[in-house]
């Protein structure tokens, strides 16, 4: 497959090709899990299409926590196997596209009177690196309290007893997403965001086909397919009940509020996992020049496609920050931008958004639907392969097909292809010195390295394509060509697609954003052809997000 499979300007095509060719699964949902799925199901050799409603990772799969995490919070609820699972799958996601994934070591400060005590902290690290397979080189230290000082002098000496230092892997976890996805495309999958399952198919009461609405133009078609996967994240149940199959486990919303604040003002210098003061446990977590903090996790009946930061969810990771930094003084006019996501968690009865299982489940309608709801992030390779076995194990008793085991288990993702995690850092280096023997700046050269891996090649290919017209234009090589890019091979849509999902811009350099939204938004216009009220609707749509990142708003809540 050509790239241009892939772009915001042919769309009609894919559209059409999705038509012309006998599916055997559509995937609807295009976050983590349905991205995992798509690539997964193709490279079994299932021919395979992806909807989205929205862009591509704009719902869960944007507003995490940003980390592939091993689990250890699920040893505190005794979930064995899910830190066993979870941890061995971070390693296998962070081998397979170390431009998008990077270990990061975790301080867990141990206070007097604090949810962890330092026996039990060590007994459980031990145990979490048995559980988790953790490499050598990162297996967990027990720190004294002068030691964990000396890491973060910010910490609050107060009852200070030591402290836990283990690695996590921070991920962008829209960039993970699209690369996963494009990797999918590049094997033969056909994917398009902005396109939303409106109705079922039905043949003899079995589920054969999707009647899909594109929300760029509104025009309707009907896709048919042997398998429909319902990997919607927080709108699995509303898919189900057009399916008339909602009974049983449903979802409940959790939403997390992160704030983000410059170093400037709160200068941390190493990742921190802490107790609040109401026992339960937050990030403050360093990176390129910002410090983001979060989560809360609280019960949410909003719309799941527009949660937003309130001014309780606000106060509340402000006086988290002022527990355990007192010396950082912040006010709300410091926190520069901020996201809201919502989490689609298993129901439980009786218990706290803090206390239900991330764990997925997987369910099978009488008419064939297969929903997967729940898990986490760091699982979405493992859960794709559990569903792609359960499609594999109904299409060998359907059409006498062979059974083809999973690939993904060390196939790098798109931009992964750089001879391992191992060999990232000498890649990044070789291609910085390409860079610049093409007329790159280093910094900017090795930038593009650092965040598009083996697919820098494209964006140097494109610089030196349109160097005359960044040198003419509004908008400098920096701007235009990952704009470009993101648009030309990774279906960006919308500004926002770009500023949030493509850059992740809106939250870790919001100023960038303001500088050049308007010449970005002139460029797209132009190279889409877009009317004037889609023009204004894309500036809009992004001013809002920049708004809401900033301002807290009042909830409008919706019975879901």
């Amino acid at each position: 497959m050509t790239t241009a499979t892939f772009s915001s300007a042919h769309r009609e095509r894919i559209a059409h090709a999705m038509g012309q060719t006998p599916l055997d699964v559509i995937v609807i949902g295009g976050g983590i899990t349905g991205a995992g799925i798509a690539l997964d199901a193709e490279t079994r050799g299932l021919t395979t299409a992806l909807f989205e409603m929205q862009d591509f990772a704009a719902g869960t799969s944007s507003r995490s926590t940003k980390l592939v995490h091993g689990g250890l919070r699920y040893l505190k609820q005794f979930d064995i196997s899910t830190v066993a699972e979870v941890g061995k799958e971070r390693a296998i996601v962070y081998e397979n596209g170390p431009h998008v994934t990077t270990p990061e070591w975790m301080l867990l400060p141990i206070h007097r009177g604090g949810t962890f005590g330092k026996f039990s902290t060590g007994i459980g690290l031990r145990v979490y690196d048995f559980l988790a397979g953790v490499k050598h080189s990162e297996r967990r230290r027990m720190l004294s309290a002068q030691e964990t000082v000396e890491r973060e002098p910010l910490l609050k000496r107060e009852g200070l007893l030591g402290g836990g230092y283990y690695v996590e892997y921070r991920t962008d976890d829209a960039r993970l997403t699209i690369e996963v996805m494009k990797e999918a495309v590049r094997h033969g999958a056909m994917a398009l965001n902005y396109m939303k399952a409106e109705s079922f198919l039905y043949e003899n009461g079995k589920l054969c086909g999707v009647r899909v609405v594109d929300q760029a133009d509104g025009k309707e078609y009907e896709f048919y397919a042997k398998t429909i996967i319902n990997a919607a994240g927080p709108w699995v149940d509303e898919l189900r009940e057009r399916d008339h199959s909602k009974t049983g486990k449903h979802l409940q919303l959790s939403k997390g509020v992160h704030l983000v604040i410059d170093q400037a003002k709160f200068p941390l210098k190493q990742a921190i996992y802490f107790d609040t003061p109401d026992g339960r446990m937050v990030f403050a977590i360093p990176r390129d020049g910002k410090t983001y903090v979060g989560t809360t996790d609280t019960f949410y009946k909003g719309d799941p496609a527009h949660p937003v930061m309130t001014k309780e969810d606000r106060d509340y990771i402000m006086d988290a920050i002022a527990f355990m930094f007192p010396s950082v003084r912040l006010t709300a006019d410091d926190i520069e931008s901020s996201w809201a996501g919502v989490r689609p968690l298993i129901y439980e009865e009786g218990k706290s958004a803090s206390e239900i299982s991330r764990r997925d489940e997987i369910w099978e309608s009488p008419s064939g639907l297969i929903t997967i709801a729940g898990g986490k992030l760091t699982g979405y390779r493992k859960m794709a392969e559990t569903v792609v076995d359960r499609v594999m194990q109904r299409l060998a008793k359907e059409d006498d097909r062979p059974f083809v085991p999973v690939k993904t288990k060390q196939m790098p993702i798109a931009g992964g292809d750089v001879g391992g995690s191992s060999a990232f850092p000498g890649f990044v280096e070789a291609k910085m010195e390409e860079g610049i023997r093409r007329g790159l700046d280093a910094a900017l050269a090795k930038r593009w390295a650092r965040m598009y891996g083996s697919n820098a090649d494209r964006l140097f290919a494109l610089a030196e394509r349109y160097r005359d017209e960044a040198a003419s234009g509004g908008l400098p090589l920096e701007v235009l060509i990952p704009l470009v890019y993101a648009v030309e091979e990774e279906m960006a849509l919308k500004p926002a697609d770009f500023f949030i999902r493509r850059t992740g811009a809106l939250f870790f350099d919001i100023e960038w954003v303001r500088q050049w939204k308007q010449p970005a938004i002139e460029w797209m216009a132009a190279h889409l052809g877009w009317t004037p009220e889609q023009k204004a609707s894309g500036a809009a749509e992004l001013d809002r997000y920049l708004h809401e990142a900033v301002v807290p708003q009042v909830e409008a809540a919706v019975e879901p």
